[in-house]
């Protein structure tokens, strides 16, 4: 009568059996579960305090020794640092700017300008002593000679490249300006004989004058006048010069007109 009467309680008689399944479930899945989860589990789980312990004891050894290698890696570096320290300090003292800036650190001290108020207020030294110690201490210290020294330097060099300058300029030669001329000469009629009006105005002959190609070209009434080409030296000779040279043949020329002038 008391088991039917049990029949409709929802008790579950055995629930350790399933606890038992699910923990060697989840052990082979993800491994064995700590203490807490080995006694929760019910009355047939067994604990395992030794593993435990085991595996804490495994993982200091191993902080031990990482720690030990940490140590000599430090030390390594500490006795780096030192020799690098060392080294730096003896470059400073072996360089040329610590000597020269080491007299400079001597001459401005804290002890000079901290001076007792008695030393202060001494009398002021005699007006021929102050000068004579002016005059001491301006021979001893130099300021300008290496000024003065590089001055004169650069101005030896200048000097020096002004006059290769110079010397190069006049060996050079110099560009003579020139000019292309085209002139017209006009007979006075059409019975000029215009190759004697070309030869005479080829025979003036003057210094930086070149006469070039010439041609007849028709004006009108059978009339012809002279285009002649030239080159000249600006210098030399000049258009008004070479009309007046041309005009003085009055039996051929009647006037001269430029038709053409270009630099060259």
């Amino acid at each position: 009568m008391a088991t039917n009467f049990l029949v409709h309680e929802k008790i579950w008689f055995d629930k350790f059996k399933y606890d038992d399944a699910e923990r060697k479930f989840y052990e082979q899945m993800n491994g064995p579960v700590t203490g807490s989860s080995h006694q929760s589990s019910g009355p047939g789980a067994s604990s395992g305090p030794g593993g435990d312990h085991s595996e804490l004891l495994t993982r200091i050894a191993s902080l031990e020794v990482e720690n030990q290698s940490l140590r000599g890696v430090v030390q390594d570096l500490q006795q780096a640092i030192a020799k690098l320290e060392g080294r730096l300090s003896v470059l400073e003292k072996s360089s040329p700017a610590h000597r020269a800036t080491a007299p400079q650190t001597q001459h401005v001290s804290p002890m000079r300008q901290a001076e007792p108020p008695s030393r202060k207020a001494a009398p002021a030294p005699a007006p021929a002593a102050a000068a004579e110690d002016d005059e001491d201490d301006d021979d001893d210290i130099d300021l300008f000679g290496s000024d003065e020294e590089a001055d004169k330097e650069a101005v030896r060099l200048r000097e020096e490249r002004l006059r290769q300058y110079a010397e190069k300029k006049a060996k050079k030669p110099a560009l003579v300006a020139k000019s292309s001329i085209l002139l017209d000469v006009k007979p006075w009629d059409d019975e000029t004989d215009m190759a004697q009006l070309e030869a005479c105005v080829r025979s003036v002959q003057l210094d930086g004058l070149v006469w070039g190609g010439s041609k007849l070209v028709p004006v009108g009434y059978g009339i012809r006048k002279l285009q002649i080409q030239c080159v000249v030296e600006d210098d030399k000779v000049g258009t008004d010069l070479l009309e007046e040279e041309i005009t003085k043949f009055e039996e051929h020329v009647q006037s001269v007109d430029i038709a053409a002038f270009n630099k060259i």
